[in-house]
């Protein structure tokens, strides 16, 4: 396995068990949050979820097949895209200031732009 699927597999385990201990707080810690930030809150600890198994497919794929360097830019984009939207969200969320939530979009289209290039990498057969 080359060192770039090992960090990429590093940080996906590590991320699924912060969405774990998200999901937790929650469901259990986090009563006192209003329902918008609640809901936030929790959007950010689904989109973690998903985009963690996410990356965790992509690597495998791309550790299977030999990937190219497509596969390798999709899963580190679904990196960044975790790191902006859901970081800035549990940021605000825990009192950090406005404008750190303005970097939930750009991550947004981080993980819209990681899922477009592994179709493409597809298609490519960069992953077939």
């Amino acid at each position: 396995m080359v060192t770039q699927a090992k960090w990429l597999l590093c940080f996906a385990g590590l991320s699924l068990l912060c969405a774990t201990v998200g999901g937790a707080a929650a469901s259990h810690a986090l009563a006192s949050l209003d329902d918008s930030a609640l809901r936030a809150f929790s959007t950010a600890v689904d989109f973690q979820f998903y985009h963690g198994l996410g990356l965790i497919g992509i690597v495998l794929v791309g550790e299977r097949r030999g990937a190219g360097h497509l596969i390798w830019l999709a899963a580190w984009l679904l990196v960044a895209g975790t790191v902006l939207f859901c970081g800035s969200i549990y940021a605000t969320t825990f009192g950090a200031p406005d404008f750190i939530g303005s970097a939930a979009p750009t991550g947004g289209v981080a993980f819209m732009a990681g899922w477009l290039i592994f179709a493409v990498a597809a298609l490519r057969r960069e992953a077939a």
